[in-house]
């Protein structure tokens, strides 16, 4: 059976049994056990059966940010992108007709290995920002499936990293300690996904309010990255007004047109803000400050010292 199928068949068992007291500590044990197989289609090294192999992507990170477009395909991607950035790639209304520049085109069962998913998905893990591109006649099937796909490959949207601490020891079995009401996972939960991960010995801290099994889970694997994420719901030129003043219902969502490039101010400054980017002018001496070339920091990390070190590291270090 390969790791695909062993998912499949947890995925059906959890989707089956009700969860009450009496199930609680199984529930919890098919939880562990999904993330640990999710996890071997993680690792490059796999041998799970999934998929999807051979050569991956190279994206060399330049720049202060980097930020992914990832959606299906014929929902703009390319276009947007092109535009953009300045690149240019062939592109028409037909599906995969994208030549050069490669966004992450993504497929159902992309995180399972089904169309090159896993090195397409591996990319959006290493970005500062997603673009989730979306078609806006069928925004939130697709929006829905997508965040699935990038859930099953360890990519938390739009969270923090849960406030859970499992620190292990050496004996004294589990103690439980939450300054928060425990209203998604009990004891019992707690203990099985321990159990399963061989962890018999530790202190579990919870002082997430409304902590679920999965935050457990995510803190005991330790390899999630939490991503921000803008849903960028393309081709707002083929619906109505009121069409319109309903999308903006959706969180984080910025609707636009990359074709008639329509509201792509929005999404600029949203990207801005998102990313916490700030712009720095320099004035040479005795003239005017230059507002022709600014240097893109982040909020937080513009101090003289960053300045200088994002445009070569020596200057930073001959400052006095």
């Amino acid at each position: 059976m390969t790791t695909v199928q062993k998912i499949k068949e947890i995925e059906d068992e959890m989707a089956k049994t009700q969860k009450n007291k009496a199930t609680s500590y199984h529930l919890g044990q098919l939880k562990a056990k999904l993330a640990k197989l999710r996890r071997e289609l993680i690792s490059p090294s796999s041998g799970g059966g999934g998929g999807g192999g051979g050569i991956g992507f190279d994206v060399a990170r330049t720049g202060i940010a980097t930020v992914g477009f990832v959606g299906f395909p014929s929902v703009g991607k390319s276009t947007l992108m092109s535009r953009l950035t300045g690149t240019h790639s062939e592109v028409s209304e037909i599906d995969f007709t994208t030549l050069t520049t490669v966004p992450a085109g993504i497929i159902e069962g992309a995180n399972d290995g089904r169309g090159r998913g896993r090195q397409v998905i591996a990319v959006a893990r290493t970005c500062n920002l997603i673009f989730i591109v979306l078609d806006v006649l069928k925004p939130l099937g697709d929006k829905k499936i997508i965040e699935s796909e990038l859930e099953g490959f360890g990519i938390r949207l739009n969270k923090k990293p849960p406030s859970i601490i499992v620190r292990k020891k050496e004996k004294g079995g589990i103690a439980i300690t939450n300054t928060v009401p425990l209203i998604n996972i009990d004891h019992d939960e707690i203990k099985a996904i321990l159990s399963e991960y061989r962890i018999s010995n530790a202190d579990v801290a919870i002082r997430e309010p409304n902590a679920t099994a999965d935050d457990l889970v995510d803190v005991v694997e330790g390899n999630r990255v939490y991503i921000p994420a803008l849903y960028v719901l393309n081709k707002i030129d083929a619906i109505s007004i009121e069409e319109l003043d309903l999308l903006y219902k959706i969180p984080m969502s910025v609707p636009i047109s990359s074709r008639e490039w329509l509201n792509v101010d929005e999404l600029i400054d949203k990207m801005w803000e998102t990313l916490d980017l700030v712009r720095v002018y320099t004035k040479p001496r005795g003239l005017p400050p230059d507002y022709s070339q600014p240097v893109v920091l982040r909020r937080g990390k513009c101090c003289v010292e960053d300045f200088c070190s994002s445009i070569h590291k020596e200057i930073a270090k001959q400052m006095k």
